[in-house]
């Protein structure tokens, strides 16, 4: 037969091993949480740090286009059929100072359609070496059916779509270089006359882009929206044809901010953000590096909980005494009121240390029970009107958000938004005085026919009440009612401190349209001023 003191010691023991093992699993459950969560965040910041300076980039090639393209048509508008060869002149001008401001720049041209004029072939500059821009033989476009996309593609594509365009990485006509342009389309006398652009360096933003990495296998690239590779580092995306490109893996076009997906055999996980010509950026991270930055944590910490484990055992085996039945359920009781639980029972009532300590701790828990319900009705009710306050209405709307977003079952429900008109003319007129009688009048009516709905003073003179179940089926029938009771006040009393004016505005919370409960508030809310203001315009039409 073991000792009481055997018996204690084994159950401390046990329950110290329970608890450390619970501990260490919910500590393993965070350390994995934050160790993900931090991993995505500094995945968002190098994304959002590398499209900053991409679309910093970018922006800088668009605005140069943009420019020399609006001089273009502002020039044309000024020039005849005899006066191209000045207006090409000119653009040479501008152009050239316009691509020394811009970095990377390979190629710039100015070039108009075979169709519009055969007497102007328009420039070409070229700068292979860094040494600057010279002009360069411009290719024949005359040997191209301009109305083919799959040819001559920096002049084809503008033409064809009519407007500024990003081009895919292909290899420059007769440089044999790899290049990605941006190209805007002139029109003359509302005719397409040609087509300005820039042909960037890839290697520079491929620079741009590989210097964009985290952890060791980590990096980054550039798709468009279809999921075409404008950029990969593993890839030379300029040499391959459409039928060579790779598929997109599942769930790299998803919409959410951080996505999941598996390249090669590799499960990733990248972030990604939308440039401002379309494109989108990715850092991509092997999930096995993010996992075993907190992995390694977690084994540490697994070692830690064993030592635990057998110090605090060890203690137990010296540190127990005269443990009792009494002092056990004084600390569940504890333990329940550390919780929040105020309802426990103690039945133990000696005259010894532990009765007292029982005893005070019973009194000292009903008071403070009764404390905190004090508290709690004060904290949650608006002094003048005795209705709910704003926080108790930030708590229900909070709590009703958390069951729309976690219940397969979204709850029905409506939400009445009500004003009281022309509290400030009372109050200016007769007091604030007579402004409060004139809210807890309005508040009164108000719960006097929502009987079974939270009321809440959201503002001065607005109140918000939330109908769900028997109160949500007849609403037309409650507010049908109350716009009566307001409407009798107003020919029953003399006082406008004693009759109710209030703007309604009521929205059946719809999941297909409300993305959270705030929707439906804001629906109500825009329907209450919009209520308002056709009384105020009736009223107006009646004087």
């Amino acid at each position: 037969m073991f000792s009481i003191r055997t018996k204690i010691t084994l159950l401390t023991v046990c329950a110290m091993a329970v608890a450390v093992i619970i501990a260490t699993v919910l500590g393993v459950l965070s350390v994995r949480d934050i160790g993900m969560k931090s991993s995505e965040r500094m995945l968002s910041l190098m994304c959002e740090t590398g499209e900053k300076n991409l679309d910093y980039y970018f922006n800088s090639v668009e605005q140069s286009v943009r420019t020399v393209s609006d001089f273009a048509q502002e020039d044309l508008q000024q020039t005849d059929a005899n006066g191209l060869g000045a207006h090409f002149d000119r653009l040479r001008t501008v152009f050239a100072k316009a691509a020394d401001r811009t970095n990377g720049v390979l190629t710039y041209y100015y070039r108009p359609d075979p169709s519009v004029t055969d007497s102007e072939k328009g420039f070409w500059f070229v700068n292979l070496d860094g040494n600057g821009f010279i002009e360069h033989e411009v290719t024949d476009i005359t040997l191209y059916d301009t109305d083919d996309t799959s040819a001559l593609v920096w002049f084809t594509y503008p033409k064809s779509v009519g407007k500024d365009i990003w081009l895919p990485p292909y290899v420059t006509d007769n440089l044999d270089v790899e290049v990605i342009s941006y190209n805007v389309p002139v029109f003359w006398n509302g005719t397409f006359f040609g087509v300005v652009g820039i042909e960037l360096d890839y290697a520079i933003m491929a620079e741009q882009v590989n210097n964009i990495k985290l952890y060791e296998n980590g990096y980054a690239f550039i798709n468009d929206e279809t999921g075409r590779i404008i950029y990969h580092p593993d890839l030379d995306v300029a040499k391959l044809k459409t039928d060579e490109q790779p598929d997109v893996p599942d769930g790299l076009l998803d919409e959410g901010v951080t996505v999941r997906y598996t390249y090669n055999g590799v499960e990733k996980l990248a972030s990604w953000r939308k440039l401002n010509n379309g494109m989108r950026l990715n850092v991509a991270v092997p999930v096995s590096e993010i996992n075993g930055s907190w992995q390694r944590l977690i084994y540490e910490m697994l070692g830690v909980s064993v030592l635990l484990l057998v110090f605090f055992g060890f203690m137990a085996l010296r540190l127990t005494g005269r443990i009792t039945k009494p002092l056990r359920e004084l600390t569940g009781a504890a333990e329940q009121v550390n919780e929040g639980n105020y309802d426990f029972k103690l039945d133990y009532d000696g005259n010894d240390e532990v009765g007292i300590l029982t005893r005070t701790f019973r009194n000292l828990v009903q008071n403070l029970k009764e404390y905190i319900g004090d508290l709690n009705s004060l904290a949650y009710e608006d002094a003048l009107t005795s209705v709910q306050n704003k926080g108790a209405y930030d708590l229900f709307v909070n709590e009703l958000e958390k069951q729309v977003s976690e219940s397969e079952t979204v709850p029905a429900f409506a939400v009445a938004v009500f004003d009281c008109d022309d509290l400030k003319t009372v109050n200016d007129r007769y007091g604030h005085e007579k402004g409060d009688v004139y809210l807890k009048t309005a508040s009164t009516y108000i719960k006097s026919v929502f009987v079974n709905s939270p009321v809440f003073r959201t503002g001065g003179d607005e109140f918000t009440v939330f109908l769900e179940k028997e109160d949500f089926q007849n609403r037309d029938e409650l507010i049908e009612r109350f716009l009566r009771i307001g409407s009798e006040s107003v020919s029953e009393h003399d006082q406008s401190w004693e009759q109710v004016r209030v703007s309604i505005g009521v929205a059946a919370y719809d999941p297909a349209t409300d993305r959270t409960v705030r929707d439906a508030v804001r629906r109500a809310d825009k329907l209450m001023y919009e209520n308002k203001r056709r009384k105020k315009e009736e009223t107006a039409q009646k004087n």
